[in-house]
């Protein structure tokens, strides 16, 4: 009976745990889709080059494509299937900004990513990712 009560526990605290993580996963994809839209680089598929604007409409669109079919969890997978190269042609996407190298997409987000998870939690961020060990990007 112990035993029963013990794994009850677990399963019900681990799928309360579950949407937090959920959702720190979406807020950072969209942080890290945000940063391009934010910036003054542009973006490269398939040959020709896009502005940030037009990059993100793009990556949003890829995005949603992959969560309907439970695609991409994590931003990892984010950067893996969506921002790093043409689902058509499978050629690497690009970003290019103002005075620096051309780079790989798949750098450049990870790159993106690396710097929000290490920046000090606003008040609102560890407001609402207390509940979690993964914290919430806005």
């Amino acid at each position: 009976m112990r035993w029963i009560i013990i794994v009850l526990a677990v399963a019900i605290l681990g799928s309360a745990a579950w949407p937090a993580s959920a959702i720190d996963s979406t807020r950072e994809i969209s942080s890290l889709i945000d940063a391009l839209a934010r910036s003054s680089c542009q973006f490269e598929r398939n040959g020709t080059w896009y502005d940030a604007d037009k990059a993100q409409t793009h990556l949003r669109k890829k995005y949603s494509w992959l969560r309907k079919r439970d695609l991409v969890d994590t931003a990892e997978q984010f950067i893996e299937r969506a921002a790093s190269r043409s689902s058509v042609s499978g050629k690497p996407y690009h970003v290019r900004c103002a005075g620096g190298p051309t780079v790989e997409s798949a750098d450049w987000f990870t790159w993106q990513l690396r710097r929000l998870r290490a920046s000090p939690p606003s008040p609102e961020r560890a407001r609402l990712s207390s509940t979690s060990t993964t914290r919430v990007f806005q």
